[in-house]
């Protein structure tokens, strides 16, 4: 088959591979991360601005830092630049950045470093000086604006959304108050399990180029290379010898194209965020494979993955423009990743499992949460010590002992048991977790403003297995040494906080449906099929500890969440029955940027309230033991309240009546010109398309097309609190190239009508 990853291409492409993309931003600290692909010593300077970030100022702060070499031309860094005489960043200003890349005696500047003469990079400034930019929080509450997003898969189904923050950011670049300040990515910036074949053969042959070596990959009888393993023949190998579960249930054809090497994996993050490295052309079908379906298959795939590498250009503007968070969920490494201890023992009790998870994992640390917690990688600290191991392992062609076991170690990945082979687990309570060394990275962390906090939560390895159940049960999310560690511990730290926000990758509250489905699954042990145990409401006591440790220090908390592939809002209202205290959480889903189904199109439009309207629900709770127990509305009022604690009440918000968004950006610029409609054929079958209409698709509950959340507040006048909006941007069924929002809008308190509801 044509590969076009020579020596030739390397060579062509610019130094930067990707990035930069701007990360942990403070009033003391600025980190930028970027990709090269030779080693260079990388110095950043950040600005300050007048002119409304038109006119550079003088320099406030300034750092250098060595790339890490992980392959032969793939050099990473994360360069932190800390205030050293006073100068602090304020809120409601514009600043800007700059890098400059020392590679022995030769320099280049950003720009410089991001063309060549054979790729002409699109700007990523949205100034004229050609320098990104970006805003820290404000001083008031009400100019808070947030954005956040998730599951982002290349191949989905539909336009690309995260494009959308490019144009957010456009429309308002050098307005301070009113730009995005913050972007969130609650998990599944990639997929490592569902892969489109097309892009796992880019994957294999760039992953390989990167490194300057292949993998050998403990598959048995002997071991293999990734390109021995070609597309859509992966599927046994992924569900029998790594133990995956995403090929379960006759889905093979979800884990054809499974990642496994290190190199895939890196390249998965390089593919997802920057179109340096996509090929200019792809093969065409036939010479992939005779089956007629197969070519079918790949010729669809590529038209879908051309139309994702499109707009790339946008996303690379914005995620230099923006300081940005992220959390993995699931699909950053595999489909069910530690859902139950069965997932645990089957793949990591694996010799191929354990290794796909560390290659994974390894791929997180240094494209993720290097610039989520860039304390961690400083001198002498945990993370400094894991980029070492990779650096050693990648100079060894991956055959260093020493260095794999570090590797593993700093991950926080449990050793194996000598005798079972199988993975070993700690004691919590009444739980197991995965056992992990002290020094192992954290993945949680928490990030504040003068306004408000943001805690992230880490809840896929920090869970904690019912001990005293079988291995598919549903675990807490969150074990007791980790709800302490991760919730309660930041709680405490600061307590006069505006607004706290709370990252859960996974749902808090999801449709009632989608809870029967759930309870209907575990009944028969298919907890795989519909990731049964990864909503926190299937495991109530887990749920009650939640809640109860959240409201024992905040009356007001607001959740961020995705994975669900819809979005939505809902409110809880919290009583404590001695007190008779109110409390109240709102949960903000948005999900997905890039995986829209039929099923989400589907419950998008009115038919969901139709069929299935959400009716308000209810809960008894208790502090010791915590637990939770669901009731109906005429059960509420005639419980005895010496028996329960408190009592809680869940609303769905509606969305309000769909708007065209007034960005003042060209639609058509999101759209490749092959995928663009024909105006006038589009408007002329309007009628008969009944199903594409704005009234039908203005569902009430939910949006399930591709989308992207801007949160904001809005003061009210009666309180303190203050009104929390959503708005979903998302490209309109009806006329695709019109960009439309939904708006959904609470007040951040409480009901306490529905307590007297009958």
């Amino acid at each position: 088959m044509y590969s076009p990853f020579g020596s030739e291409f390397i060579a062509e492409l610019p130094l930067i591979l990707a990035g930069p993309m701007l990360q942990h931003t403070e009033s003391t600290a600025v980190t930028v991360w970027i990709a090269l692909k030779q080693s260079c010593r990388v110095e950043l300077k950040v600005y300050e601005t007048t002119n409304q970030g038109a006119t550079l100022g003088n320099c406030l702060f300034t750092e250098q830092r060595a790339t890490v070499a992980l392959g032969e031309y793939l050099h990473v860094v994360a360069v932190t630049a800390e205030c050293q005489d006073g100068n602090h960043l304020v809120g409601d200003r514009i600043y800007a950045y700059t890098l400059q890349f020392i590679c022995g005696t030769k320099q280049q500047t950003l720009s410089q470093a991001l063309s060549s003469e054979n790729f002409v990079a699109d700007s990523i400034s949205y100034f004229d000086h050609q320098q990104p930019t970006f805003v820290l929080p404000p001083s008031r509450l009400q100019d808070l604006k947030i954005v956040h997003a998730s599951c982002r898969k290349p191949h989905g189904h539909g336009l690309d959304a995260l494009p959308i923050l490019d144009g957010l950011i456009a429309a308002t670049a050098n307005q301070p108050q009113h730009r995005p300040q913050q972007l969130f990515l609650t998990g599944d910036q990639i997929y490592g399990d569902d892969v489109a074949d097309p892009s796992l053969w880019v994957a294999t042959h760039l992953g390989d180029m990167l490194l300057g070596w292949e993998e050998k990959l403990p598959v048995s009888p002997i071991s293999c290379t990734p390109k021995q393993l070609p597309t859509r023949q992966r599927a046994e190998v992924a569900t029998e010898q790594a133990g995956f579960t995403a090929g379960l249930h006759n889905k093979y054809s979800k884990v054809n194209s499974h990642l496994l090497s290190l190199g895939e994996y890196y390249a998965a993050y390089i593919l997802t965020w920057s179109p340096v490295c996509w090929p200019r052309k792809f093969p065409p079908g036939k010479e992939v494979t005779s089956d007629r379906q197969g070519i079918k298959n790949w010729n669809r795939e590529v038209k879908d993955l051309q139309q994702f590498i499109y707009t790339l250009g946008k996303v690379r503007r914005a995620l230099a423009n923006i300081p940005t968070y992220t959390i993995f969920d699931d699909h950053d490494v595999s489909d069910d990743w530690n859902l139950n201890q069965a997932w645990c023992l089957r793949v990591l009790g694996k010799p191929l499992g354990r290794r796909v998870v560390q290659n994974a994992l390894l791929a997180y640390s240094v494209f993720q949460a290097w610039g989520n917690t860039p304390e961690q990688f400083t001198f002498g600290e945990s993370g400094e010590k894991l980029l070492a191991a990779a650096e050693i392992w990648s100079a060894s062609h991956g055959t260093d002992s020493y260095a794999d076991q570090a590797i593993a170690l700093y991950l926080g990945l449990p050793d194996t048991d000598s005798l079972t082979g199988l993975p070993t687990f700690a004691q919590d309570n009444s739980t197991l977790v995965l056992a992990r060394h002290p020094q192992s990275l954290n993945w949680h962390y928490t990030i504040r403003s003068p306004i408000h906090e943001v805690i992230v939560l880490d809840t896929r390895t920090w869970r904690g297995y019912p001990a005293d159940k079988k291995p598919i049960a549903p675990p807490r999310l969150l074990s007791d040494q980790a709800i302490k560690q991760q919730l309660l511990t930041p709680l405490q730290e600061k307590t006069n906080i505006p607004a706290t926000f709370v990252i859960a990758p996974t749902n808090v509250f999801g449709l009632k449906v989608i809870d029967w489905v759930h309870h209907w699954h575990l009944k028969n042990d298919k907890v795989f099929s519909t990731d049964v145990g990864d909503a926190w409401n299937i495991h109530t006591e887990a749920l009650a500890q939640f809640l109860t440790t959240l409201f024992a220090q905040r009356q007001q908390v607001i959740v961020l969440s995705g994975d669900i592939h819809y979005s939505s809002v809902v409110r809880l209202s919290h009583q404590d029955i001695d007190s008779q205290s109110l409390s109240v959480l709102v949960q903000l889903t948005c999900s997905a940027l890039k995986n829209e189904e039929f099923l989400t199109r589907l419950i998008h439009t009115k038919l969901k309230s139709w069929l299935l309207p959400e009716k308000v629900r209810y809960w008894w709770g208790w502090n010791h033991p915590a637990d939770m127990v669901e009731v109906t509305a005429k059960k509420l009022p005639r419980q005895n309240s010496s028996q329960s604690n408190w009592r809680c009440a869940l609303e769905l918000i509606p969305r309000q009546k769909t708007k065209t968004a007034n960005l003042a950006i060209d639609v058509l610029s999101f759209i490749a010109p092959w995928n663009r409609p024909e105006k006038a054929k589009w408007r002329s079958l309007q009628f008969l398309m009944f199903w594409k209409s704005p009234w039908f698709q203005d569902g009430k509950e939910v949006v399930g097309v591709n989308n992207l959340a801007l949160v904001q507040f809005e003061p009210t006048d009666e309180s303190l609190a203050s009104t929390v909006i959503q708005d979903l941007y998302w490209f309109s069924s009806w006329y695709t190239t019109e960009l439309v929002y939904s708006r959904f809008e609470t007040q951040l308190l409480p009901n306490n009508d529905v307590f007297h509801e009958e």
